[in-house]
Protein backbone atom coordinates (compact mmCIF):
# COMPACT_ATOMS: atom_id res chain seq x y z
CA UNK A 1 0.00 0.00 0.00
CA UNK A 2 2.85 2.33 0.96
CA UNK A 3 3.85 2.04 -2.95
CA UNK A 4 0.91 2.46 -4.07
CA UNK A 5 0.64 6.07 -2.12
CA UNK A 6 4.28 6.11 -3.77
CA UNK A 7 3.21 6.26 -7.06
CA UNK A 8 0.33 7.81 -6.43
CA UNK A 9 2.27 11.09 -5.23
CA UNK A 10 4.70 11.07 -7.83
CA UNK A 11 1.98 11.28 -10.74
CA UNK A 12 -0.03 13.70 -8.83
CA UNK A 13 3.59 16.33 -8.61
CA UNK A 14 4.57 15.38 -12.19
CA UNK A 15 1.19 16.53 -13.32
CA UNK A 16 1.88 19.87 -12.02
CA UNK A 17 5.60 20.70 -12.71
CA UNK A 18 5.91 24.53 -12.04
CA UNK A 19 3.88 24.46 -9.03
CA UNK A 20 6.22 21.46 -7.61
CA UNK A 21 8.98 23.31 -8.70
CA UNK A 22 7.65 25.97 -6.20
CA UNK A 23 7.07 24.50 -3.35
CA UNK A 24 10.33 22.33 -3.42
CA UNK A 25 12.32 25.91 -4.23
CA UNK A 26 10.16 27.73 -1.38
CA UNK A 27 11.25 25.02 1.44
CA UNK A 28 14.60 24.47 -0.10
CA UNK A 29 15.62 28.07 0.17
CA UNK A 30 13.67 28.20 3.89
CA UNK A 31 15.63 24.92 5.12
CA UNK A 32 18.78 26.16 3.49
CA UNK A 33 18.87 29.59 5.29
CA UNK A 34 17.79 28.04 8.64
CA UNK A 35 20.10 24.99 8.55
CA UNK A 36 22.95 27.31 7.55
CA UNK A 37 22.90 29.32 10.74
CA UNK A 38 21.19 26.89 12.77
CA UNK A 39 24.69 25.05 12.13
CA UNK A 40 26.99 27.95 13.11
CA UNK A 41 24.85 28.10 16.52
CA UNK A 42 25.56 24.13 16.64
CA UNK A 43 29.92 24.53 16.76
CA UNK A 44 29.57 27.72 18.61
CA UNK A 45 27.30 25.90 21.49
CA UNK A 46 28.73 22.20 20.97
CA UNK A 47 30.50 20.26 23.96
CA UNK A 48 33.90 21.05 24.13
CA UNK A 49 35.06 17.89 25.99
CA UNK A 50 32.39 15.32 25.89
CA UNK A 51 32.77 12.86 28.38
CA UNK A 52 34.36 15.28 31.16
CA UNK A 53 32.55 18.78 30.85
CA UNK A 54 29.99 17.61 33.41
CA UNK A 55 32.59 17.54 36.29
CA UNK A 56 34.29 20.39 34.90
CA UNK A 57 33.70 23.93 36.95
CA UNK A 58 34.67 27.50 36.98
CA UNK A 59 34.54 29.14 40.54
CA UNK A 60 33.96 32.66 40.64
CA UNK A 61 34.60 35.20 43.39
CA UNK A 62 33.53 38.69 43.83
CA UNK A 63 36.48 40.97 45.38
CA UNK A 64 35.70 43.99 43.98
CA UNK A 65 35.18 47.09 46.04
CA UNK A 66 31.19 47.85 46.60
CA UNK A 67 31.41 51.47 44.74
CA UNK A 68 33.45 49.85 42.19
CA UNK A 69 31.21 50.80 38.74
CA UNK A 70 31.10 47.53 36.13
CA UNK A 71 31.12 48.89 32.53
CA UNK A 72 28.62 47.04 30.83
CA UNK A 73 30.34 47.22 27.25
CA UNK A 74 33.68 46.63 29.41
CA UNK A 75 35.52 43.62 30.63
CA UNK A 76 34.36 42.62 34.21
CA UNK A 77 37.50 42.07 36.41
CA UNK A 78 36.07 39.28 38.49
CA UNK A 79 35.86 37.53 35.53
CA UNK A 80 39.14 35.75 36.14
CA UNK A 81 40.64 35.57 40.06
CA UNK A 82 43.93 37.25 41.46
CA UNK A 83 46.65 35.47 42.29
CA UNK A 84 46.23 35.56 45.77
CA UNK A 85 42.69 33.53 45.51
CA UNK A 86 44.07 31.65 42.96
CA UNK A 87 46.79 30.33 45.45
CA UNK A 88 44.37 30.04 48.15
CA UNK A 89 42.03 27.57 45.99
CA UNK A 90 44.49 25.53 44.49
CA UNK A 91 46.65 24.54 47.68
CA UNK A 92 42.86 24.14 49.64
CA UNK A 93 43.34 21.03 47.98
CA UNK A 94 39.35 20.96 48.25
CA UNK A 95 38.91 19.62 44.53
CA UNK A 96 39.55 16.18 43.05
CA UNK A 97 41.73 18.13 40.59
CA UNK A 98 42.56 21.99 40.43
CA UNK A 99 44.37 24.43 37.93
CA UNK A 100 45.40 27.80 37.51
CA UNK A 101 46.11 28.57 34.15
CA UNK A 102 46.48 32.05 32.21
CA UNK A 103 47.10 32.81 27.86
CA UNK A 104 50.96 33.45 27.10
CA UNK A 105 53.09 34.15 24.42
CA UNK A 106 56.75 33.55 24.40
CA UNK A 107 59.33 34.05 22.14
CA UNK A 108 61.40 30.68 20.68
CA UNK A 109 64.91 30.42 19.42
CA UNK A 110 65.00 27.54 17.19
CA UNK A 111 68.12 25.08 17.45
CA UNK A 112 68.02 24.85 13.64
CA UNK A 113 69.85 27.49 11.62
CA UNK A 114 67.00 27.60 9.12
CA UNK A 115 64.03 28.58 10.91
CA UNK A 116 64.10 32.61 11.96
CA UNK A 117 63.13 32.67 16.42
CA UNK A 118 59.30 33.84 16.44
CA UNK A 119 56.50 34.47 19.01
CA UNK A 120 54.37 31.35 19.78
CA UNK A 121 50.73 31.35 21.94
CA UNK A 122 50.15 28.89 24.36
CA UNK A 123 49.00 28.90 28.68
CA UNK A 124 51.25 28.98 31.99
CA UNK A 125 49.20 26.34 33.82
CA UNK A 126 49.54 24.22 37.13
CA UNK A 127 50.70 19.91 36.95
CA UNK A 128 46.90 18.74 37.18
CA UNK A 129 45.49 20.62 33.70
CA UNK A 130 46.93 17.84 31.79
CA UNK A 131 44.91 15.23 33.98
CA UNK A 132 42.01 17.11 34.23
CA UNK A 133 41.05 17.86 31.01
CA UNK A 134 41.95 14.99 29.62
CA UNK A 135 44.99 16.33 27.21
CA UNK A 136 46.23 13.62 25.27
CA UNK A 137 50.01 13.12 24.93
CA UNK A 138 51.88 11.22 22.04
CA UNK A 139 55.32 11.39 23.95
CA UNK A 140 56.26 11.99 27.36
CA UNK A 141 53.77 13.69 30.08
CA UNK A 142 52.74 16.92 31.94
CA UNK A 143 55.47 17.45 34.86
CA UNK A 144 54.52 17.03 38.64
CA UNK A 145 53.60 18.85 41.51
CA UNK A 146 57.17 19.11 42.26
CA UNK A 147 58.13 20.83 39.38
CA UNK A 148 55.50 23.60 40.41
CA UNK A 149 56.97 23.68 43.58
CA UNK A 150 60.74 24.11 42.39
CA UNK A 151 59.72 26.67 39.61
CA UNK A 152 61.12 24.03 37.23
CA UNK A 153 62.61 24.71 33.59
CA UNK A 154 60.58 22.45 32.37
CA UNK A 155 57.48 22.31 29.05
CA UNK A 156 55.66 20.85 27.06
CA UNK A 157 54.92 21.28 23.35
CA UNK A 158 52.27 19.97 20.84
CA UNK A 159 52.76 17.38 18.22
CA UNK A 160 53.22 20.49 15.35
CA UNK A 161 55.02 22.82 17.11
CA UNK A 162 57.80 19.91 18.37
CA UNK A 163 57.83 18.33 14.48
CA UNK A 164 58.70 21.73 13.42
CA UNK A 165 62.15 22.14 15.85
CA UNK A 166 62.91 18.55 15.99
CA UNK A 167 61.68 16.68 12.78
CA UNK A 168 60.27 12.94 13.47
CA UNK A 169 63.09 12.75 16.40
CA UNK A 170 61.77 11.98 20.15
CA UNK A 171 61.45 15.79 21.62
CA UNK A 172 61.33 14.55 25.22
CA UNK A 173 64.43 15.88 26.96
CA UNK A 174 65.78 17.97 23.96
CA UNK A 175 66.19 21.68 25.40
CA UNK A 176 63.74 24.31 24.17
CA UNK A 177 65.49 28.11 24.21
CA UNK A 178 62.53 30.43 25.09
CA UNK A 179 63.45 33.80 25.88
CA UNK A 180 66.82 33.45 27.30
CA UNK A 181 66.59 30.42 29.29
CA UNK A 182 66.36 26.54 28.35
CA UNK A 183 63.52 24.48 29.13
CA UNK A 184 63.37 21.00 29.17
CA UNK A 185 60.93 19.05 27.02
CA UNK A 186 58.87 16.99 29.25
CA UNK A 187 56.03 15.89 26.94
CA UNK A 188 54.73 16.18 23.31
CA UNK A 189 50.47 16.35 23.20
CA UNK A 190 48.62 15.57 20.15
CA UNK A 191 47.68 19.08 18.68
CA UNK A 192 44.81 18.95 21.27
CA UNK A 193 42.35 22.10 20.59
CA UNK A 194 39.15 21.83 22.17
CA UNK A 195 35.95 24.52 20.48
CA UNK A 196 35.33 26.62 22.50
CA UNK A 197 38.80 26.68 23.61
CA UNK A 198 36.64 27.14 27.02
CA UNK A 199 39.60 27.50 29.69
CA UNK A 200 41.26 30.38 27.74
CA UNK A 201 40.62 33.98 29.39
CA UNK A 202 37.43 36.11 28.32
CA UNK A 203 39.44 38.07 26.01
CA UNK A 204 40.75 35.26 24.06
CA UNK A 205 39.36 34.07 20.63
CA UNK A 206 37.58 30.81 21.81
CA UNK A 207 37.47 29.47 18.29
CA UNK A 208 40.50 29.94 17.02
CA UNK A 209 43.35 30.29 19.36
CA UNK A 210 45.62 26.83 19.88
CA UNK A 211 48.05 26.24 22.66
CA UNK A 212 51.33 25.30 20.94
CA UNK A 213 53.49 24.85 24.35
CA UNK A 214 52.77 25.09 28.17
CA UNK A 215 54.68 26.28 30.39
CA UNK A 216 54.48 25.82 34.70
CA UNK A 217 52.76 28.93 35.88
CA UNK A 218 55.15 29.25 39.22
CA UNK A 219 58.40 29.51 36.72
CA UNK A 220 56.71 32.13 33.93
CA UNK A 221 55.93 34.49 37.62
CA UNK A 222 59.76 34.17 38.80
CA UNK A 223 61.52 34.32 35.21
CA UNK A 224 62.80 37.87 35.30
CA UNK A 225 61.95 37.67 31.39
CA UNK A 226 58.23 38.39 32.11
CA UNK A 227 56.82 41.17 30.26
CA UNK A 228 60.14 40.70 27.52
CA UNK A 229 60.09 37.81 25.95
CA UNK A 230 57.77 35.40 28.00
CA UNK A 231 54.29 37.62 28.08
CA UNK A 232 50.89 37.21 29.94
CA UNK A 233 48.24 37.43 27.42
CA UNK A 234 44.47 38.21 28.28
CA UNK A 235 42.77 40.71 30.35
CA UNK A 236 45.26 41.85 33.23
CA UNK A 237 42.83 44.27 35.07
CA UNK A 238 41.58 45.56 38.60
CA UNK A 239 40.88 48.57 40.84
CA UNK A 240 44.14 49.89 42.08
CA UNK A 241 46.39 52.39 41.05
CA UNK A 242 49.03 49.75 40.98
CA UNK A 243 46.76 47.37 38.78
CA UNK A 244 49.24 45.96 36.04
CA UNK A 245 51.96 46.47 37.42
CA UNK A 246 52.20 43.74 39.94
CA UNK A 247 50.29 40.06 39.23
CA UNK A 248 50.60 39.22 42.66
CA UNK A 249 48.71 42.78 43.67
CA UNK A 250 45.51 40.86 45.71
CA UNK A 251 43.23 44.01 43.22
CA UNK A 252 44.62 42.68 39.91
CA UNK A 253 42.51 39.52 38.24
CA UNK A 254 44.36 37.79 35.22
CA UNK A 255 44.24 34.06 36.66
CA UNK A 256 41.92 31.00 35.35
CA UNK A 257 40.91 28.86 37.74
CA UNK A 258 39.13 25.32 37.00
CA UNK A 259 38.23 22.41 39.30
CA UNK A 260 37.02 19.04 38.79
CA UNK A 261 33.75 17.79 41.06
CA UNK A 262 32.84 14.05 40.39
CA UNK A 263 30.06 13.70 42.98
CA UNK A 264 26.77 16.08 43.55
CA UNK A 265 27.63 16.23 47.12
CA UNK A 266 31.22 17.57 46.17
CA UNK A 267 29.76 20.25 44.16
CA UNK A 268 27.66 21.47 46.93
CA UNK A 269 30.68 20.71 49.28
CA UNK A 270 32.75 23.28 47.26
CA UNK A 271 30.02 25.95 46.53
CA UNK A 272 30.01 26.17 49.94
CA UNK A 273 33.73 26.51 50.42
CA UNK A 274 33.68 29.44 48.12
CA UNK A 275 31.08 31.21 50.51
CA UNK A 276 33.36 30.55 53.53
CA UNK A 277 36.27 31.70 51.82
CA UNK A 278 34.41 34.88 51.00
CA UNK A 279 33.29 35.22 54.34
CA UNK A 280 36.69 34.92 55.73
CA UNK A 281 37.98 37.55 53.15
CA UNK A 282 35.50 39.96 54.25
CA UNK A 283 35.92 39.15 57.53
CA UNK A 284 39.62 40.42 57.09
CA UNK A 285 39.02 43.51 54.70
CA UNK A 286 39.65 42.23 51.32
CA UNK A 287 36.15 41.61 50.29
CA UNK A 288 33.51 44.14 50.80
CA UNK A 289 30.80 42.62 48.92
CA UNK A 290 28.45 39.56 49.95
CA UNK A 291 29.93 36.34 50.51
CA UNK A 292 26.94 34.83 48.70
CA UNK A 293 28.32 36.59 45.11
CA UNK A 294 30.42 33.61 44.84
CA UNK A 295 29.26 31.22 42.47
CA UNK A 296 30.41 27.95 41.21
CA UNK A 297 29.69 27.29 36.76
CA UNK A 298 29.47 24.26 35.37
CA UNK A 299 31.71 24.14 32.15
CA UNK A 300 28.53 24.58 29.91
CA UNK A 301 26.97 27.33 32.37
CA UNK A 302 29.80 29.29 32.46
CA UNK A 303 30.03 29.10 28.34
CA UNK A 304 26.82 30.43 28.69
CA UNK A 305 27.73 33.42 30.86
CA UNK A 306 30.68 34.59 29.03
CA UNK A 307 27.86 34.93 26.08
CA UNK A 308 29.98 33.17 23.08
CA UNK A 309 27.32 33.33 20.26
CA UNK A 310 27.29 37.48 18.98
CA UNK A 311 24.13 38.97 18.89
CA UNK A 312 24.66 39.15 15.17
CA UNK A 313 24.31 35.21 14.83
CA UNK A 314 21.19 35.23 17.08
CA UNK A 315 19.68 37.70 14.93
CA UNK A 316 20.68 35.96 11.96
CA UNK A 317 19.55 32.84 13.31
CA UNK A 318 16.11 34.16 13.84
CA UNK A 319 15.60 35.86 10.87
CA UNK A 320 16.27 32.69 8.72
CA UNK A 321 13.85 31.12 11.20
CA UNK A 322 11.48 33.10 10.45
CA UNK A 323 12.17 33.14 6.74
CA UNK A 324 11.36 29.29 6.73
CA UNK A 325 7.79 30.42 8.87
CA UNK A 326 6.66 32.76 6.09
CA UNK A 327 8.59 29.29 3.26
CA UNK A 328 5.54 27.21 5.64
CA UNK A 329 3.04 29.74 4.78
CA UNK A 330 3.54 29.60 1.11
CA UNK A 331 3.78 26.13 1.11
CA UNK A 332 -0.04 25.82 2.92
CA UNK A 333 -1.51 27.95 0.41
CA UNK A 334 0.12 26.00 -3.00
CA UNK A 335 -0.78 22.45 -0.88
CA UNK A 336 -4.72 23.60 -0.15
CA UNK A 337 -4.82 25.00 -3.38
CA UNK A 338 -3.67 21.58 -5.09
CA UNK A 339 -5.58 19.36 -3.11
CA UNK A 340 -8.91 21.26 -3.35
CA UNK A 341 -8.60 21.30 -6.75
CA UNK A 342 -8.34 17.12 -6.95
CA UNK A 343 -11.90 17.34 -4.75
CA UNK A 344 -13.14 15.03 -7.55
CA UNK A 345 -10.48 12.59 -7.67
CA UNK A 346 -10.59 12.38 -3.77
CA UNK A 347 -14.79 12.17 -4.18
CA UNK A 348 -14.31 9.16 -7.11
CA UNK A 349 -11.66 7.20 -4.59
CA UNK A 350 -14.27 7.82 -1.21
CA UNK A 351 -16.68 6.38 -3.46
CA UNK A 352 -14.66 3.41 -4.41
CA UNK A 353 -14.38 2.31 -0.75
CA UNK A 354 -11.22 4.65 0.27
CA UNK A 355 -11.05 5.93 3.72
CA UNK A 356 -10.77 9.57 5.44
CA UNK A 357 -7.43 8.37 7.03
CA UNK A 358 -6.06 7.01 3.46
CA UNK A 359 -7.14 9.87 1.72
CA UNK A 360 -4.91 11.91 4.18
CA UNK A 361 -1.95 9.34 4.31
CA UNK A 362 -1.89 9.63 0.81
CA UNK A 363 -1.77 13.80 0.36
CA UNK A 364 0.60 13.31 3.42
CA UNK A 365 3.49 10.99 1.82
CA UNK A 366 3.13 13.66 -1.49
CA UNK A 367 4.02 16.29 1.20
CA UNK A 368 6.96 14.21 2.44
CA UNK A 369 8.06 13.83 -1.23
CA UNK A 370 7.79 18.18 -1.56
CA UNK A 371 10.12 17.78 1.89
CA UNK A 372 12.61 15.18 0.64
CA UNK A 373 13.30 17.12 -2.12
CA UNK A 374 13.44 20.36 -0.43
CA UNK A 375 15.75 19.01 1.71
CA UNK A 376 18.19 17.53 -1.08
CA UNK A 377 17.59 21.51 -2.45
CA UNK A 378 18.25 22.75 1.14
CA UNK A 379 21.21 21.14 1.89
CA UNK A 380 23.48 22.70 -1.20
CA UNK A 381 21.98 25.87 -0.47
CA UNK A 382 22.93 25.36 3.18
CA UNK A 383 26.72 24.27 1.85
CA UNK A 384 27.07 27.62 -0.35
CA UNK A 385 25.35 29.72 2.74
CA UNK A 386 28.49 27.55 4.99
CA UNK A 387 30.94 28.67 2.63
CA UNK A 388 29.93 32.25 2.57
CA UNK A 389 30.58 32.51 6.34
CA UNK A 390 33.86 30.65 6.19
CA UNK A 391 35.07 33.35 3.99
CA UNK A 392 34.33 35.91 7.24
CA UNK A 393 37.56 36.85 9.05
CA UNK A 394 35.29 35.96 12.42
CA UNK A 395 37.32 33.45 14.76
CA UNK A 396 34.87 30.63 14.41
CA UNK A 397 33.99 31.55 10.30
CA UNK A 398 36.55 28.00 9.99
CA UNK A 399 34.02 26.19 11.84
CA UNK A 400 31.07 26.42 10.25
CA UNK A 401 30.67 23.05 8.28
CA UNK A 402 28.03 20.56 8.55
CA UNK A 403 28.35 17.39 10.98
CA UNK A 404 26.65 14.13 10.14
CA UNK A 405 23.97 14.75 12.55
CA UNK A 406 23.14 18.16 10.68
CA UNK A 407 23.35 16.36 7.40
CA UNK A 408 20.43 14.03 8.59
CA UNK A 409 18.69 17.05 10.68
CA UNK A 410 18.74 18.76 7.19
CA UNK A 411 16.63 16.60 5.42
CA UNK A 412 14.60 15.15 8.48
CA UNK A 413 13.74 18.91 9.41
CA UNK A 414 12.54 19.47 5.64
CA UNK A 415 10.20 16.02 5.30
CA UNK A 416 8.76 17.13 9.00
CA UNK A 417 7.71 21.25 7.88
CA UNK A 418 6.73 19.49 4.68
CA UNK A 419 4.68 17.09 6.50
CA UNK A 420 3.26 19.49 8.99
CA UNK A 421 2.52 22.39 5.87
CA UNK A 422 0.25 19.39 4.32
CA UNK A 423 -1.60 18.73 7.24
CA UNK A 424 -4.48 21.76 6.83
CA UNK A 425 -4.36 21.33 3.37
CA UNK A 426 -4.72 17.26 3.32
CA UNK A 427 -7.60 17.69 6.55
CA UNK A 428 -9.57 20.48 4.15
CA UNK A 429 -9.51 17.96 1.18
CA UNK A 430 -10.70 15.01 2.86
CA UNK A 431 -13.69 17.44 4.78
CA UNK A 432 -14.64 17.63 1.08
CA UNK A 433 -18.70 15.89 0.73
CA UNK A 434 -17.93 13.23 -1.93
CA UNK A 435 -22.28 13.11 -3.14
CA UNK A 436 -21.69 16.95 -3.84
CA UNK A 437 -18.41 16.31 -5.97
CA UNK A 438 -19.54 13.13 -7.53
CA UNK A 439 -23.01 14.74 -8.64
CA UNK A 440 -21.19 17.80 -10.31
CA UNK A 441 -19.26 15.57 -12.42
Amino acid sequence: MFSYYIELALRSLKRTPVLTALMVLAIGLGIGASMTMLTVLHVMTQDPLPGRSAHLYYPHLDPLPTNYKTDPLGTNPNQNLTWPDAMALLHAHRAVRQAAMAGGRVLLWPQRTDVQPFYVDGHYTTHAFFDMFGVPFVEGSGWTATDDQASARVVVLTQTLARKLFGAANAVGKTVRLGELDYRVVGVTKDWAPKPLFYADASAQFYSDVDQFFLPLSDVLNSKQLDGDLRVSGNISGWSDSNGDNLRDPSTTWIQFWVQLDTPTQVATYRQFLVDYSAEQKSLGRYQRPPTNAKLYSLMGWLQYENLVPDDVKLQMWLALGFLGVAMLNIVALLLAKFLRRSGEISVRRAMGARTRDIFVQFGIESALVGVAGGLLGLGISQIGLWSIRQRPDDYAHLASMDPSMLVGTVMLAIVASVLAGMLPAWRACRVPPALQLKAQ
